[in-house]
């Protein structure tokens, strides 16, 4: 048995070869441009396996434009032929559409007759079902239904195609694709996610308990794409199924306003809450004409010409095309049964939105936010500039080395891992960028200095340097007298690793008389919070340090900034298992710090709370340390120092970290 793919190196195709290759023998073979060979071949990497074998070829030509000759080699050999290369995008225009999703198809079941495959399984949408009212299950096709953009009617054209193809067939009709439930990988903004800059907005700028109102926009439908290459999976190889349609579809309809706050709620964003219960209006609503119902109206008003060309100047402003504004809920309920009757058994399902919603966020937050991209003052200040960035394989220092790249910077990447900062330059250069890896144990004084002789011969400028990386311990002082040696690490790594690396390229930083050093520091350096001496204290050292030298080599066109960081949910606090329920800033977030940092080169940043404490450290310094001695008594040493009040003694956690936000307690 052997398998053709055509679009491998697309959203949910790269995530249905890896089942393929996990649950099924044979040979895979990828249609693949030969300009795309390249960007193929790494996903064979990824995928590490030879059992994948790229075809070359092209969806807009005859049989695919695959080789007679190979086609008469493999002739009768291929028994399962899916076809997933189309476009997926809403606004995309009647010609891409044609040629993409028509001809592409006409041409890939030309290639699968010439084949003499067993299967052919086409991924089509949800979208050919267009604008039907009502009830739409997997028995359905041709209803006569609207189709208002053409993404839709080339969705339902191209379906109608395979139906009359004479090859025996499956139709998969996926509902809108996001990322991967249990990663939250996505290859490019869609669906929602062009509403995600919106809500980073409204996070930044209002507090997350403020309710905004909202309203009912109707039902949606999301699905993650491991579903849907999971079920696809498991539907093309069940037998009997030939010439049935499935629906890759959440049994229940969601309503868009749960699906937005569940993004809120991920993002730290205020929720919004709508004016009317819909229970006791659709029935009402529902006897009106179809046309004068409130969604309908609203819908047709927004594809007017008039209403898109002002949504052009104020949505589209913001990112959001207009054209997915009248599209953002179905007219459409899609019945799934005859899916999830055959997936049964199978322990394949649909996550509820809720559990997942987060690391979407936060893979969008890390990898597709363009704010730093499209921000031209950041482009001039790090677009070719050679940023080295220590602790780069994680947390704060692997989202900078991103966005770094997103603006054109080359970053540096230093950690000790070698594999994972492979991985991550793998992925910048995926996206078009450039970065370096010099792998380094920074706890290592020598090791350093190698580092810096690699990076003053090796590059041809050290621009800018992120002293990110650090280790940080919490213990207090009373369960400390027999482990000095935790003082002597973290001051080793947080502090003379940090200087040692500043010494070792200053050399070649007043040869060019135009770099800066980002140190970044903690919130805890002004507020003093207890169990931190020894990581408080090594990050007050580089400051000190900093502050001492900054006055000596300003001269010589090297600056520095401070960066009196909060609490951040990284890899470095996961021990810390209180920090689980507290408020807390993501490493994007800190990224956007650091950049900010990057370009404005100020001495230092602060948070307000981080200011409040230092004023009060000085103007009241015996109220400060007994409200710390207080949280002391609050904050346990370790989960077995709880004792029975558990319960009461969390809740005075939750409300100290609440009160005192991005605090390290």
């Amino acid at each position: 048995m052997s398998y053709f793919v055509t679009g491998a190196t697309g959203f949910i195709g790269r995530f249905l070869v890896p089942e393929l290759l996990g649950n099924r023998q044979g040979e895979i073979f990828v249609l693949c441009r030969e300009s795309s060979l390249p960007r193929m071949q790494q996903l064979i990497s990824r995928w590490g396996s030879e059992r994948v074998v790229p075809v070359i070829g092209d969806l807009g030509a005859p049989d695919l434009g695959v080789d007679p000759e190979w086609i008469a080699e493999h002739g009768g050999e291929v028994e399962h032929f899916f076809h997933l290369a189309a476009i997926y995008d809403m606004t995309a225009d009647d010609a891409t559409n044609d040629a993409m999703n028509v001809e592409g198809t006409h041409n890939a079941l030309s290639l699968a007759r010439s084949l003499e495959v067993s299967a052919f399984h086409q991924v089509s949408s949800v979208a050919a079902a267009g604008t039907h009212h009502g009830v739409f299950d997997e028995t359905m096709f041709d209803e006569g239904q609207h189709l208002p953009s053409p993404y839709h009617r080339t969705k339902f054209e191209s379906e109608k195609i395979v139906r009359e193809s004479g090859l025996p067939w499956r139709v998969y009709r996926p509902a809108i694709v996001v990322g991967h439930s249990e990663t939250g990988e996505m290859d490019k903004v869609d669906g929602p996610y062009y509403f995600f800059p919106v809500l980073k907005r409204l996070r930044d700028s209002l507090p997350a308990w403020l309710p905004l109102l909202g309203l009912d926009l109707g039902n949606t439908n999301v699905v993650p794409v491991d579903y849907v290459a999971r079920a696809m999976d498991h539907l093309a190889h069940l037998p009997g199924h030939d010439g049935k349609a499935f629906h890759l579809v959440n049994p229940d309809p969601q309503p868009v306003v749960d699906m937005i706050n569940a993004f809120c709620g991920a993002a730290g964003a205020p929720r919004f809450a709508t004016p009317l219960r819909r229970v006791p209006t659709e029935s009402a609503l529902g006897a009106l004409p179809k046309r004068l119902r409130p969604l309908n109206v609203i819908n047709s008003a927004l594809r007017s010409a008039p209403a898109q060309a002002m949504l052009g100047q104020t949505a589209g402003r913001a990112g959001i095309p207009p054209e997915i504004l009248s599209h953002s809920s179905f007219e459409s309920t899609f019945d799934s049964r005859r899916t999830q009757q055959a997936l049964a058994g199978s322990g394949i399902d649909v996550p509820d939105l809720e559990s997942y919603a987060g690391v979407l966020w936060s893979f969008w937050e890390e990898n597709l936010d363009q704010t730093t991209a499209r921000d031209q003052d950041v482009r001039r200040a790090l677009e070719g500039r050679h940023v080295v960035i220590t602790g780069a394989s994680s947390g704060i220092g692997q989202v900078t080395a991103l966005k770094v790249a997103q603006a054109g910077g080359i970053p540096v990447l230093v950690a000790r891992g070698r594999e994972k900062l492979g991985d991550l330059k793998a992925t910048i250069e995926m996206r078009g960028g450039q970065a370096h890896v010099f792998p380094c144990d920074l706890s290592d004084l020598e090791a350093i200095d190698t580092l810096c002789e690699r990076l003053s011969n090796e590059l041809p400028s050290v621009d800018y340097l992120v002293n990110n990386a650090g280790r940080s311990i919490r213990r207090s002082i009373r369960l400390s007298h027999d482990r000095f040696h935790d003082f002597e690490r973290t001051m080793q790594l947080n502090y003379f690793g940090a200087i040692r690396l500043i010494m070792g390229l200053f050399p070649v930083m007043r040869e060019q008389k135009r770099s800066h050093i980002v140190n970044i520091s903690s919130i805890g350096v002004q507020t003093n919070p207890p169990r931190f001496a020894a990581y408080v204290a090594s990050k007050a050292a580089l400051d000190s340090w900093s502050n001492v030298v900054a006055s000596e080599v300003v001269g010589d066109g090297i600056t520095f900034t401070n960066v009196h960081m909060p609490l951040v949910k990284t890899p470095m606090i996961a021990p810390t298992k209180i920090y689980d329920k507290f408020p807390t800033i993501s490493p994007a977030q800190a990224a956007d710090v650091v950049i900010k940092a990057l370009v404005e080169k100020p001495h230092e940043l602060n948070t307000v709370l981080g200011n409040a404490g230092a004023v009060a450290h000085t103007v009241a310094p015996k109220a400060a340390f007994r409200v710390l001695n207080m949280a002391y008594h609050v904050f346990p040493d370790s989960a077995a120092a709880r004792g029975s009040d558990d319960a009461k003694r969390e809740s005075e956690q939750v409300m100290l970290a609440r009160l005192f936000k991005g605090i390290h307690w």
